[in-house]
């Protein structure tokens, strides 16, 4: 006979929150719950695993999101490199506009695998698309073909430009190139051999000044100095039997920041079991994934960049004897950095500026226009990966780069603000933010901190150090390295490498591992999550921020005392000596040497300005009034920028001009205004035609773009004065043959 349960005895069904005995309820809750997402969370390091054999074990493995079709096989070149040349396909509903530049997205190889720039829809490559660009996108293979070198790849991808060129005849501009990490300081070497053959460049996240940064907060740039230099690379290269493996790279990164490393991260995903686990897996797919470089050119890398700090200094050349200089470079160069990336900190991002140039002058006289863009808190990867950063920052420069061609020579930080009531003229302003450009020196670069004359000592020593280690060890130690290593043996330390070991050993490759999926689905099944004001889930909550405090004060005790053991040991004057340094504490030169070739082209373009002022007709007399009244202010956003595109297409088509034209006049009509802005506005009555109607027409075209950005301050007001009295004055009589 069953007996009736009492009126107030608690419901099994009902869960663990009605358990009488006190606390016992909440820690069976957190218990079961605890077990439940271990089992999970294992799972998905199975899951992990799996992802990382399988897409390891691709032809060509990348994390792209985009349909893409190959044009050109980086192996079938002159000069074979395992790197090829897609076009991304257009997702269905966008609209690619035939003349519009295209872009081509270079993806870093920095020991991780292709496609980081294109992983997500909101990812530089989705911006381009939405913006009505053709994409193509650079990516490679994960072995290297025997015998490329970071030469060879420069070449395949001034090969790639040249064929995207040659596919769009139609279009208004050279294509913007995007570099990702290690891609911008190769495709900005390319650039620099090939200056003709770019359109604007943007880096992102890329480092070309080595040895910048400040005290406390860049340890990676004592790295080398540390290890003695690059002969440990040199030996890594030769255990591998030629070929130096990626996940070393990775593996870098990751010790930078211990606390993620080995705890926050796995705990981020075990504390959000339900619902972290995809974007957990997409990314780790990347992650998970080291390609392989060649022995000879990751140790180019590490004595020429990383130890060396040889490209921004012009210490570069090819195999023929062509010096790399930078200043090469006519096409624009954007640079994106935060103070959140501590692999490219903003000094290693922009101080190459400083090693080039002292004044901000010389930058216009060489003809170069570099733009900088300060994130103030993303990290690296964010620069490439976050979804936010790429439908602002990403997005602002693929609708305004353009605009950006368009500028005078000159140093510009481009400025992203949100658009509000405040804003006149909003209807001119594409999207939710307004992009502008705004003049800078090169004393603002400065102020973001750098090296200090005793600094640069140092690392020059720590470069002599490496010089001389590096002699050493190809002496006495490679030769018998190099005989004791086997293909087999590299192999086998290889596929022991941690960096995929942690992978490989949740994989369902391992027996252990085979119950892991039922019991995983069962407890999905019957899945009984905790409740967020659990005790012992805030008690595990605590431990958990105490191991990562741990970890990362660890961590910065570790960066501290690396860096007073690099500072210390490298500003000793018995060193600096040894090595053929001063050790008065004089900082070694890394300035850019002299070119008189260059010299001599600045002197002929100076005469040839000047010749200039009081030439040509109405068009270039009209834009020399624009950038005269806008002159003081030093600087321009995309509404005046939206109000000559408009102007253009209102126009009849055999009155427009093209876009390389425009860049022409706009380039020259800034310089001859810097070399005697005076005698340039007080000739510009010559320019204009006998036709009155046609500078009245010219004179409402100017007011419209200059009326974009709303009222003029007095001293523009002033000088828009003096340009309505030119236009609107008598025309002295001359010749009109030029002008007609």
């Amino acid at each position: 006979m069953s007996q009736r349960a009492p009126k107030d005895a608690p419901d099994a069904s009902a869960g663990f929150g009605q358990w009488p005995f006190l606390g016992t309820n909440s820690a069976v809750e957190y218990w079961v719950d605890a077990w439940q997402r271990s089992v999970l969370l294992l799972d998905v390091l199975r899951q992990r695993g799996n992802n990382c054999v399988e897409h390891n074990a691709r032809k060509a493995p990348h994390v792209l999101s985009f349909e893409a079709e190959l044009v050109l096989d980086g192996r079938s070149l002159a000069r074979p490199v395992n790197y090829a040349l897609v076009r991304i396909v257009p997702p269905a509903g966008t609209s690619i506009e035939r003349r519009k530049r295209p872009f081509i997205v270079f993806d870093p190889r920095a020991g991780h695998g292709p496609g980081i720039g294109g992983m997500k829809h909101d990812s530089e490559i989705g911006v381009a698309l939405a913006a009505g660009h053709p994409c193509y996108f650079v990516g490679f293979l994960p072995d290297p073909v025997p015998g490329q070198t970071i030469e060879h790849v420069c070449e395949a991808e001034a090969r790639f430009v040249a064929e995207v060129v040659a596919r769009h005849p139609d279009a208004e501009g050279k294509p913007c190139l995007i570099g990702n990490c290690q891609a911008g300081w190769q495709i900005m070497m390319m650039s620099a051999i090939h200056p003709d053959l770019v359109g604007p460049i943007m880096l992102a996240g890329s480092p070309l000044s080595y040895w910048a940064g400040v005290h406390g907060r860049n340890p990676m740039r004592y790295l080398g100095g540390l290890l003695g230099g690059t002969w440990l690379t040199s030996l890594a290269g030769d255990i591998g039997n030629g070929i130096f493996d990626g996940a070393n790279l990775v593996a870098n990164f990751e010790a930078l920041h211990p606390d993620n490393t080995y705890w926050k991260k796995i705990y981020n995903l075990y504390s959000k079991i339900d619902t972290e686990a995809p974007r957990f897996l997409e990314f780790e797919k990347w992650w998970g994934s080291p390609v392989l470089l060649n022995a000879e050119e990751m140790q180019a890398i590490a004595d020429q960049l990383f130890v060396g700090n040889k490209l921004a200094s012009g210490e570069l050349r090819s195999s023929n004897g062509l010096r790399v200089d930078l200043r090469n470079i006519k096409s624009p160069i954007i640079v994106f950095c935060s103070w959140g990336d501590d692999i490219t900190p903003p000094q290693q991002a922009l101080d190459w500026i400083l090693d080039l140039y002292d004044h901000e002058d010389e930058i216009v006289a060489a003809g170069q226009t570099i733009v900088y863009c300060l994130h103030q808190s993303i990290g690296h990867l964010g620069i490439f990966v976050s979804g936010k950063v790429a439908t602002k920052e990403h997005g602002e420069f693929a609708q305004s780069m353009d605009m950006i061609d368009l500028m005078p020579p000159g140093l510009y930080e481009a400025v992203i603000t949100g658009v509000d009531e405040s804003i006149e003229n909003p209807e001119l302003v594409q999207g939710g933010y307004l992009f502008s450009l705004e003049a800078r020196t090169l004393d603002h670069i400065r102020a973001l901190g750098g090296n200090s004359p005793e600094d640069d000592l140092r690392f020059a020593t720590a470069k002599r150090v490496s010089e001389v280690n590096q002699g050493l060890y190809s002496t006495f130690l490679r030769p018998a390295v190099r005989t004791a290593v086997t293909e087999q043996g590299a192999e086998f330390l290889r596929r022991m490498h941690p960096n995929r070991l942690h992978f490989h050993t949740f994989a369902d490759e391992n027996p252990f591992m085979a119950p892991v999926a039922a019991l995983a689905e069962a407890v999905r099944a019957n899945r009984r999550p905790v409740s967020p004001d659990n005790p012992f889930l805030a008690f595990e909550r605590m431990v958990s921020g105490m191991i990562a405090n741990g970890l990362e004060a660890w961590g910065k005790a570790r960066d501290v005392v690396q860096e007073e053991i690099f500072l210390n040991t490298y500003a000793s004057p018995w060193l600096q000596a040894m090595v053929g340094l001063r050790a008065d504490g004089a900082s070694p030169t890394r300035r850019v040497e002299r070119d008189l070739a260059r010299e001599a082209v600045a002197k002929e373009t100076a005469a040839y300005l000047e010749q200039r002022i009081d030439q040509s007709g109405l068009l270039e007399a009209a834009v020399r009034a624009l950038i005269y009244v806008r002159l003081p202010e030093g600087k321009a956003d995309e509404r005046g920028f939206a109000a000559l595109r408009q102007i253009s297409e209102e126009l009849a088509p055999a009155k427009r001009v093209g876009f390389a034209r425009l860049k022409e006049i706009v380039k020259e009509q800034y310089l001859i205004l810097l070399v005697d802005a005076e005698r340039a506005i007080a000739v510009l009555p010559k320019l204009l035609p006998n036709d009155r109607r046609q500078c009245e027409e010219a004179l409402a075209l100017v007011r419209r773009v200059l009326a974009a950005r709303g009222a003029l301050p007095e001293e523009c007001n002033e000088r828009l004065e003096r340009i309505e009295a030119m236009f609107a004055g008598p025309v002295p009589a001359r010749g009109r043959e030029k002008a007609a």
